[in-house]
């Protein structure tokens, strides 16, 4: 005689609504929206062209984290923007990220391979900034998208492009140390920015950290326009909180 189906417990139930988060993160694809959403909020247009999918497949991708509660949409006439629901998805994304750098030797190794590649020499660390920006001795170059610079950028940073740095670079002070930064330690866009100024004669660096690593440490981050900012003597001082 089959045996009756028992009614789902309370522990199933919950761990069926958490699967759902974990369902909506397992794809390479919807981390990356996370991810590029994490630097601030975008519609479905952009972040097609960002990532190099059809606008059908980023809108279906988008749809499915959205279901999860991991994003927010907002209609804006004929467009549709998306932003992070908050401060705990893009904490999720790090816990995520730093999970699988600890138990996945591939990362290490796939990163290290990339950067020697490139002749990359170690990033700066955080910590390091810091102590430079507050010797008064170092500019730091946000080189990513201006929209982006502008939802959140670390203190006293400059807003310069990938695509404006070479034509821009000239007004960066020589006597000067530049660290670049972009979107976080697997971005490529501040090891692009490093090889145009180091071109130019500048003693440049890589910073691995992001807006969103930065935020975590309890650093404050900057939104809108920089006091100065058609000027490219960077401030001086960086404070926590």
């Amino acid at each position: 005689m089959p045996r009756a189906s028992r009614a789902p417990t309370l522990k199933a139930t919950v761990y069926g609504q958490i699967a759902r988060v974990g369902k909506a993160a397992a794809s390479p694809s919807r981390l990356e929206l996370l991810d590029l959403l994490s630097q601030g909020a975008r519609t479905v247009e952009v972040l097609a062209g960002q990532t190099g999918q059809s606008v059908a497949a980023t809108s279906h991708h988008l749809q499915v984290l959205h279901r999860a509660r991991l994003v927010d949409a907002q209609k804006i006439g004929v467009h549709v923007r998306y932003r992070l629901a908050d401060a705990e998805v893009a904490e999720f994304l790090l816990a995520l990220r730093s999970l699988a750098e600890s138990r996945l030797a591939e990362i290490a190794r796939v990163t290290r391979q990339y950067l020697e590649a490139r002749g990359a020499l170690e990033p700066v660390r955080a910590d390091e900034l810091a102590r430079r920006v507050r010797a008064g001795g170092v500019t730091v170059v946000d080189v990513r998208p201006r929209d982006e610079y502008l939802a959140g950028h670390l203190p006293g940073a400059i807003s310069m492009p990938l695509a404006d740095l070479k034509k821009r670079a000239r007004g960066l002070p020589k006597g000067r140390e530049v660290v670049a930064y972009c979107r976080g330690p697997y971005c490529v866009m501040a090891l692009d920015a490093v090889d145009v100024l180091r071109r130019r004669g500048f003693r440049a660096h890589r910073l691995e950290y992001g807006v969103p690593e930065w935020r975590a440490r309890g650093w404050r981050v900057e939104t809108g326009e920089r006091a100065g900012a058609r000027s490219a003597r960077p401030a001086h001082r960086l404070r926590r909180g």
